[in-house]
C-alpha cells in the first residue's frame, strides 16, 4: 500500500478542489456527550469529494487521451466532478447517469458543459452501457471509484485532516458505496494514525462493502435501494476491496429513517442540507455511539455530499422524527363507543399526537392509525411499557414500510366482506407493495401487464420527490390465479413484497365483516 500513500501525497486536486472546513457540531456534540465534527466536503463547487478523484485522474491523462476526450458513468457527483474538471482541462466529456437520476445533478452536469446521456435504471446498468460506449469510440473511462489515481485524489481528505487536528481522533465514519472514498482515506490514515478506527456505513438496502467484509469476498448485490442514490451500487471495486478488507474495523449500516435523522441533525448544526449519501457518516456515527455507549470521545464524519432534489425534503422532514425516536407510529384498537377516544388520549400522559386517523366502524370495536411525540428511545419503551399495561390492543408499525408510506394516507375505507363471498366465490385479495424507477411511463407500464380480468381493490401512490416510485396495490383474483400473479410479479423486475398477511393491512384495510 505504500505506493498509493505516495500517490495521495503527489495528488493534484487544489486547481479545483477546496480544503475543505472540519467544523465540530455543537447539537450533535452535546446530544450524544462526544465531541462530533464534521469534514464539509458537502462545500465543494460541486458540492461533494468527488471532484477531488476525477481531477486527479484526468490531470494525470495524457493530451492525446484528453483530446479524444473521456466518459464515465455516475449517479450525478462523480458525473459533476468529471463534467468540471473537463472544462478546466479543455476536453470533452460525455456522461451517462441513470434515468433515475435526480433532476438537480443532470441540470447541475448540462450546465458544466457535458454531454449527457440517461441510460438504465441503476449505476450498474449505465456502468456497462458505458463501458460499451467506451471501447467503440476511444474515450477514456473515468471510475468513480475503482482507479488507483481517484483513490489517490480522494485520500487528499486525510491530509487535510492531519493538518487540521492537534491529535489523532478516536474514529472516522465514511459513507461507503464504491469504496473509493474509504479506500483512499483509510489508506493514509492508518499509515499515519494506525490506532484511528475507521468505520463505513452503508445503507441497510446498499451493503455491498459490509457483505463482501463479511464473506471474504467481492459479494454482488441482487438489487439495491435508491433512497441513498449517491452510494446504489451492486457491487464493490476489486481495488476498494482489498484496502477495505486491510484497513476497514467495522461496517454499519442504516435505515432510511435514520439517513432521515441524520440530515436534519446536521441542518440544525449547520443549516446545510446533505443529501441521503452525504448524511451516511453520521447516522452512522450516531448509531455506534448509542450501541456501544460511548462518552467523550473524538469523533469525525465526512459529511460527503450536499447535492439534494428539493422535492424529497417533504419525505425526508417525515421520516426524520421517526428516524431519531420523536416519533412513534401505532394501531390501535379502541371499543366503538362515546368517549373512547378521550379515554385513549388520556394515557398518553400529555404526550402530543402528531398523526391521528378514524373512521367509525359497525363493529365492536374501531382501528386508529396514531401518531405520538416521544422523547427519545427511552421514552418511547416507556410508552411501549404503559401500553402493553392497559386494557388497549396495539401494534407497534413505527419500522413498518407499508403504513408509513401507504396506510397512514389509506385509513377509512374496508373492502365489504360479502363482495368475497359472492357469486365470485374464488375470489381473493392480495396485497403488494413495488418499488420502481420513477421515470415517465413506469407506473403505465406496470398496469398495462396486468391481467384484465384482475381487478384493482386497492392502490395507493404518493410521490416523495424520490428517484423511485412506490405504490400498493390489492388485486383481486380467481385462486387458481395465484400462480400467474407470482409469474406476473417476478418478470416485472422490479423490487416487491407481499404484504397480503400484514397485520396493519388487514387491520385498516382488510374486508369488512
Amino acid at each position: 500500500m505504500e505506493d498509493y500513500f505516495k500517490k495521495i501525497l503527489q495528488a493534484k486536486v487544489y486547481e479545483v478542489a477546496k480544503k475543505t472546513p472540519l467544523e465540530k457540531a455543537n447539537n450533535l456534540s452535546k446530544t450524544l456527550n462526544n465531541n462530533i465534527f464534521l469534514k464539509r466536503e458537502d462545500l465543494q463547487d460541486v458540492f461533494s469529494f468527488k471532484i477531488r478523484g476525477a481531477f486527479n485522474k484526468m490531470r494525470k491523462l495524457s493530451k492525446s487521451k484528453l483530446a479524444n476526450g473521456v466518459i464515465t458513468s455516475s449517479a450525478g457527483n462523480h458525473a459533476q466532478g468529471v463534467a468540471l474538471s473537463a472544462l478546466k482541462l479543455n476536453c470533452s466529456a460525455t456522461i451517462l447517469m441513470p434515468k433515475t437520476t435526480p433532476l438537480v445533478k443532470v441540470k447541475a452536469v448540462k450546465n458544466l458543459k457535458a454531454n449527457v446521456i440517461l441510460f438504465g435504471d441503476n449505476y450498474d446498468d449505465t456502468y456497462k452501457e458505458a463501458i460499451r460506449i467506451s471501447k467503440k469510440n476511444n474515450l477514456c473511462f473515468i471510475h468513480p471509484f475503482d482507479d488507483p489515481e481517484v483513490i489517490a485524489g480522494q485520500g487528499t481528505i486525510a491530509v487535510e485532516l492531519e493538518q487540521q487536528l492537534s491529535e489523532p481522533p478516536d474514529a472516522i465514519y465514511v459513507a461507503v458505496g464504491g469504496g473509493g472514498l474509504i479506500a483512499g482515506i483509510s489508506i493514509y490514515i492508518k499509515n499515519i494514525w494506525p490506532s484511528v478506527k475507521i468505520i463505513g456505513v452503508e445503507p441497510e438496502d446498499a451493503d455491498a462493502m459490509t457483505k463482501s467484509l463479511k464473506n471474504l469476498e467481492i459479494t454482488e448485490l441482487a438489487s439495491v435501494g435508491q433512497f441513498a442514490d449517491g452510494v446504489a451500487v451492486k457491487k464493490v471495486g476489486k481495488i476498494t476491496f482489498e484496502i477495505g478488507k486491510k484497513y476497514i474495523d467495522k461496517m454499519i449500516t442504516v435505515n432510511t429513517d435514520e439517513i432521515c435523522a441524520a440530515i436534519k441533525d446536521v441542518f440544525e448544526d449547520t443549516r446545510s442540507i446533505l443529501e441521503p449519501a452525504g448524511a451516511l457518516s453520521i447516522a452512522g456515527m450516531k448509531k455506534d455511539i448509542f450501541e456501544s455507549d460511548y462518552n467523550n470521545k473524538n469523533m469525525i464524519a465526512i459529511a460527503c455530499g450536499a447535492n439534494m432534489n428539493f422535492e424529497r425534503l417533504r419525505f425526508v422532514a417525515e421520516r426524520a422524527a421517526l428516524g431519531e425516536y420523536k416519533e412513534a407510529m401505532f394501531a390501535v384498537e379502541i371499543p366503538e363507543k362515546a368517549g373512547s377516544l378521550i379515554n385513549f388520549c388520556s394515557l398518553l400522559n400529555q404526550r402530543n399526537i402528531t398523526e391521528f386517523s378514524y373512521r367509525m366502524s359497525n363493529s365492536i370495536n374501531a382501528q386508529i392509525f396514531v401518531g405520538i411525540e416521544v422523547n427519545g428511545l427511552i421514552d418511547k419503551e416507556n410508552l411501549l411499557n404503559e401500553f402493553k399495561n392497559s386494557n388497549y390492543r396495539f401494534v407497534d408499525i413505527s419500522k413498518d414500510e407499508l403504513s408509513k408510506n401507504h396506510i397512514r394516507y389509506m385509513v377509512g375505507g374496508r373492502l365489504p366482506h360479502k363482495f368475497l363471498k359472492s357469486d365470485k366465490s374464488n375470489l381473493v385479495e392480495l396485497l403488494y407493495r413495488f418499488e420502481f424507477p420513477e421515470r415517465p411511463g413506469a407506473l403505465i407500464n406496470f398496469l398495462k401487464n396486468m391481467k384484465s380480468n384482475w381487478t384493482i381493490s386497492i392502490f395507493h401512490y404518493r410521490n416523495h420527490g424520490s428517484d423511485v416510485g412506490k405504490i400498493v396495490i390489492g388485486v383481486l383474483i380467481d385462486s387458481n390465479e395465484i400462480t400467474d400473479w407470482n409469474q406476473f410479479v417476478e418478470l416485472l423486475g422490479y423490487k416487491y413484497w407481499d404484504e397480503t398477511n400484514n397485520q396493519t393491512y388487514k387491520l385498516f384495510l382488510g374486508a369488512s365483516d
